[in-house]
């Protein structure tokens, strides 16, 4: 399987990474890579950038030494309600949002208060990805959280740090998650959850679990750009915007940080 792009990527803007998207985007380049998705934790999670980064995210270039850019963040899901910390004036600047639980966030609770929190975030139409779901410091109805994602139309990650650096315990749960996607025929992603540039694009251990179970293909958003492209047009984002090119109406007042 020859995979083209990574949709979960961290920069130095979170203070536990330790890369710049210039030096993400080289290693891209360097392993063969067309995408890239940079999507920084939301403002609540310890560490994670000012909500002034997500206002002026708009600068990034959409396309960096040959490696298309897309702007996202991986909002962190503060409650069984699905509440995020992403306000919403600030969702329509984003070209890619991923969510995720995080224990820095959220306390894990019962399996009914877990999987309801993944259902209602998937609710939310702006939400596009529901990052390493295979974690196991919060258990989850994976039939109900995956009957919602199909429902939704949102993308499952299988999460390649999950098997490496963190969340450990995670395989067998990915594992079960990937077969029921298959048996679903539902999209799904790869993430590297990079925090240093060597590790974009790195999904090792996640596409040998893959090839074992006879992952088809087809439904692996990394193997072709446009995959990803009409998935996230389909949901009206519009892409690859660049500052330098698409100038704002003149009569479209908008304060920088607002």
């Amino acid at each position: 399987m020859r995979t083209v792009l990574d949709t979960h990527v961290h920069t130095v803007a979170c203070n536990h990474a330790y890369s710049t998207i210039y030096e993400n985007a080289a290693s891209a380049k360097q392993k063969g890579l067309e995408l890239i998705c940079i999507t920084e934790h939301g403002v609540e999670l310890p560490g994670g950038p000012h909500l002034y980064y997500f206002a002026n995210i708009k600068v990034v270039p959409p396309e960096i030494n040959g490696v298309k850019i897309l702007k996202g963040i991986e909002t962190n899901i503060m409650d069984f309600d699905g509440n995020l910390d992403i306000p919403d004036k600030y969702k329509d600047r984003m070209e890619i949002v991923l969510a995720g639980l995080h224990s820095m966030c959220l306390t894990p609770g019962s399996k009914k208060e877990n999987t309801k929190a993944l259902i209602k975030t998937m609710e939310k139409d702006y939400v596009d990805v529901i990052v390493h779901i295979g974690n196991p410091v919060y258990e989850v109805d994976y039939q109900d959280a995956l009957k919602a994602a199909k429902d939704t139309n949102t993308i499952i990650e299988i999460n390649n740090s999950s098997f490496v650096h963190s969340r450990k315990g995670s395989y067998s749960n990915c594992k079960m998650v990937a077969q029921e996607c298959m048996k679903r025929g539902m999209m799904i992603t790869l993430g590297s959850d990079a925090h240093i540039a060597c590790d974009v694009g790195e999904f090792g251990v996640a596409e040998t679990m893959l090839e074992e179970i006879g992952f088809p293909e087809e439904f692996i958003i990394n193997t072709h750009v446009d995959k990803l492209v009409r998935y996230l047009e389909s949901k009206g984002r519009k892409l690859f915007l660049d500052p330098r090119v698409n100038t704002k109406d003149k009569n479209q007042e908008e304060r920088e940080y607002e």
